[in-house]
């Protein structure tokens, strides 16, 4: 019977890294932040209100506010970059490979505002390529929570975490489902439901999704097993291994492209030790446009009916 996930309210999920950094700040004097003409899009205020000594507002230069951090590691600070996913990805590619990612800096990029449900700011905002790009960057964690609890134990884990990692969140409110007490481990996964006809691997928003797809798929007679991938490099292969050799198929959802997310890493996973169909619920080939977060996770296929789709398809093929 698949789990029952109560909702506990709903919050964005870059309140979460915006409490998490607060509460860092009042922890350890080494946190240092710094944004890039974003506080409040961020959720920096409360940070910066506190330790205004701690807080370096760099203006539209996302660039140099890299080349910065980097910087400040060598006298022993933990800094935590904030902008748009975009801007902390495409933009400044070049400072991230150069600066942090070759010589091990211990930075804290944090991107908000990733994905199709940026919504209204349309294509030029929604990036849907930045998790392939930053987890080809040799060293470099990449971490994509799924609700405000788990973002907020996300960024107090990477504190502790030393080396470069790339947070990804998001702008709008969704269910907050994730207990405040269940443990965070940077590159392990967490089984949220069992199962036994289907393995749905899902990270970031769609985790909620697979939530709900595996209750309805429950009604109509599948089994589906649900993992929460919050960690995409270093990918969990133990959990998705054990799961599919029970299993024998496999979804993966993921608000990215297909090209270079999660879906690819377990297909290269699969491929190397046990081939396995799968099914893939993310955006084909595609840039985003404007619209809201519900209507382009509809019209970009990555909503809970299309879960629930890719795994029946899938479970036809094994």
């Amino acid at each position: 019977m698949a789990k029952d996930y109560p909702v506990l309210g709903s919050k964005d999920t870059r309140s979460g890294f915006g409490d998490a950094l607060y509460q860092l700040g009042q922890e350890n004097e080494d946190v240092v932040a710094l944004c890039a003409d974003l506080t409040g899009s961020l959720k920096m205020n409360a940070f910066k209100d506190a330790f205004p000594d701690r807080f370096f507002q760099v203006g539209i230069a996302e660039a140099n506010m890299m080349g910065v951090a980097a910087g400040m590691t060598i006298g022993g600070k933990i800094p935590f970059t904030g902008t748009f996913a975009n801007f902390s990805t495409s933009r400044v590619y070049d400072q991230v490979r150069q600066s942090i990612a070759y010589s091990e800096k211990n930075v804290k990029i944090c991107a908000s505002h990733a994905g199709l449900t940026l919504g209204e700011d349309g294509a030029t905002h929604q990036v849907l390529e930045d998790i392939g790009m930053m987890k080809m960057l040799p060293n470099m964690v990449v971490i994509n929570p799924c609700d405000y609890n788990q973002t907020k134990a996300a960024t107090l884990a990477i504190a502790k975490h030393h080396g470069p990692v790339y947070l990804r969140f998001g702008r709008p409110k969704v269910p907050i489902f994730i207990p405040e007490d269940m443990p965070f481990e940077i590159g392990k996964g967490i089984k949220l439901i069992e199962g036994t006809d289907v393995t749905i691997v899902a990270t970031g928003h769609l985790v909620w999704k697979a939530v709900e797809a595996a209750k309805e798929l429950e009604a109509q007679g599948i089994s589906a097993e649900v993992i929460n991938i919050h960690t995409i490099k270093p990918l969990d292969d133990e959990i998705i291994l054990d799961s599919v050799a029970k299993t024998r198929c496999i979804v993966t959802c993921e608000e990215h492209q297909i090209a270079g997310g999660l879906g690819e890493s377990v297909a290269g996973l699969l491929c190397r030790t046990i081939p396995t169909p799968q099914e893939f619920v993310a955006v084909n080939d595609q840039f985003g446009e404007s619209g809201t977060p519900d209507q382009l996770l509809e019209k970009y296929g990555l909503g809970t009916k299309d879960v629930i789709e890719a795994a029946k398809a899938v479970v036809k093929r094994k």
